[in-house]
């Protein structure tokens, strides 16, 4: 017997199967003939090969060609040309640099060597390292979408993996942070590990329900422009500014595992980031003590009040009808409505 049965069980079916569409006939096709034709002879148990699909988008980047005589299209590397743009970033125009001639712009296609708008990837890893083109092309888009490549988007991606470098040597430069003792901690701190937790919690999300890596990374930008304007006082500080860090390694290192490898020892761990578990959101983390809600009157924003998390609607209505603008924008008329949306706003129609 060539197949060990609990052995083809316990490999199949594949969680997750990921291809492109011009896949979808014979890779899926051939596998699933040859899993249904085991599955006929008693050496598997289950139909289908695989649990899950996902379709991945394609790379696109701009064309650029001449016609020649003959009616033959003759492409040129969008690295071969300077392309002219309008104030609104509209491209104009575009000439071949090596003898200054118009070519035509063709519009974005999907990156072949039919076209020659393919982008050497060794060049983008030379200049900016493999986690900032990782980086890029996760950010892009989400991954069943077509992403359109740009340079200015990996330079973006090269800066922010360069400004989390900088806040953690900065902050180890100083001295790790200790444990955090967290029935001490401040409003302040409170919110800022709620902001930890939070990017934790929605990141997980992203990423094991949806596969959306960039909204995932979008978290993780988030989180850092808190980081970044946290304070350093005391040790508390310190503690929370270390969790915030480790946090941000450890959700970027599936995408940019090399410098977060890197950061993930100069933040005191012995271990590979490889080998950490994912981390898992506090519930106590994401409990807010206090709500900042946006007051409206006659549906234009006025005001902004910040009320218990356990306020009632009569609490929260009367807050926002003590505010000092709301008092001065309804003075002389006369309340018709006051409508409260739980966790977000306050509108009073007055006339």
């Amino acid at each position: 017997n060539l197949v060990d049965k609990d052995a083809a069980n316990h490999w199949l079916p594949v969680d997750q199967y990921i291809g492109g569409i011009e896949h979808a006939i014979l890779h899926l096709l051939y596998a699933r003939f040859f899993h249904k034709l085991m599955r006929d002879e008693g050496l598997l148990d289950s139909d289908e090969p695989f649990t899950n699909l996902l379709t991945q988008g394609m790379v696109i980047a701009d064309t650029y060609y001449r016609l020649q005589p003959n009616g033959a299209r003759v492409w040129y590397n969008p690295d071969e040309v300077d392309v002219t743009y309008d104030a609104k970033g509209k491209a104009t125009g575009a000439v071949l640099k090596s003898d200054g001639e118009p070519v035509v712009i063709g519009g974005t296609e999907k990156m072949s060597k039919s076209k020659n708008n393919g982008v050497d990837p060794q060049i983008m890893i030379d200049q900016y390292g493999a986690d900032t083109c990782r980086l890029f092309m996760m950010f892009a888009a989400p991954p069943e979408m077509s992403l359109e490549w740009s340079d200015a988007g990996v330079e973006g991606g090269s800066r922010f993996l360069r400004r989390l470098w900088r806040l953690t040597h900065k902050h180890v430069s100083q001295g790790l942070g200790g444990t955090l003792d967290v029935a001490k901690l401040t409003s302040e701190q409170k919110e800022l590990r709620r902001a930890i937790h939070a990017a934790i919690e929605h990141a997980s999300r992203d990423v094991s329900e949806h596969h959306k890596f960039n909204t995932a990374i979008a978290q993780v930008m988030s989180l850092m422009n808190r980081l970044e304007k946290a304070p350093t006082a005391n040790e508390q500080d310190r503690a929370l500014l270390q969790e915030g860090l480790e946090t941000a390694a450890l959700l970027l290192a599936p995408i940019t595992p090399h410098i977060c490898h890197a950061i993930w020892h100069a933040l005191g761990h012995s271990t590979a980031i490889i080998d950490a578990r994912w981390p898992t959101a506090d519930p106590t983390a994401l409990v807010q003590d206090s709500l900042s809600l946006v007051v409206q009157v006659n549906g234009k924003l006025r005001a902004h009040i910040d009320v218990p998390a356990s306020a009632s609607r009569e609490e929260i209505e009367e807050v926002a009808r003590n505010n000092e603008n709301v008092q001065r924008l309804t003075e002389g008329k006369t309340v018709r409505k006051v409508i409260v949306v739980p966790g977000k706003l306050v509108n009073i129609v007055a006339n």
